[in-house]
């Protein structure tokens, strides 16, 4: 495995996939997600971690973790809190590692308060609405962009 590392962080409600309104998230399962994303990883030669939390303040922390040890990229679904987190968007302003933001749902065809994120125009991209395709995506371009740096 190289020494290159990538983080997916899942924010609140997301261990409820596949049984929460599956009309907007899908029947994938987080697990299914995980596993997949890892097995991608690994024939990349990546090392990958991934980190739920329905806890903003463990959320930040562990972007905070970030600095102390080498992480090359980040995928984040904020979930709910990419309409809330300035605590989060500040962390990952302060860490100064390129992330991707990804959404399940299109929150654009959504209600009103989802169509802002306090995360987007720090965010190298946003994939939304491709449902657990978006990480696959996400992912790929991530890999492509630490392998050739």
């Amino acid at each position: 495995m190289s020494n290159k590392s990538i983080l997916v962080l899942h924010g609140p409600n997301l261990n409820l996939l596949g049984v929460r309104e599956p009309e907007h998230y899908g029947k994938t399962t987080l697990e299914d997600i995980n596993q997949a994303l890892t097995k991608q990883a690994q024939q990349a030669g990546v090392n990958l971690e991934c980190f739920q939390s329905n806890s903003e303040a463990e959320l930040v922390t562990k972007i905070q973790s970030i600095a102390a040890k080498k992480v090359d990229y980040v995928i984040i679904n904020p979930a709910a809190y990419t309409h809330t987190s300035v605590a989060m968007r500040d962390a990952l302003s302060a860490i100064k590692v390129p992330f991707i933001e990804v959404h399940l749902s299109n929150v654009y065809a959504r209600e009103a308060f989802r169509k802002h994120s306090y995360f987007s125009d720090i965010a190298i991209g946003v994939i939304s609405g491709l449902g657990a395709k978006g990480y696959e995506l996400a992912l790929d371009y991530a890999i492509e962009k630490i392998n050739h740096s």
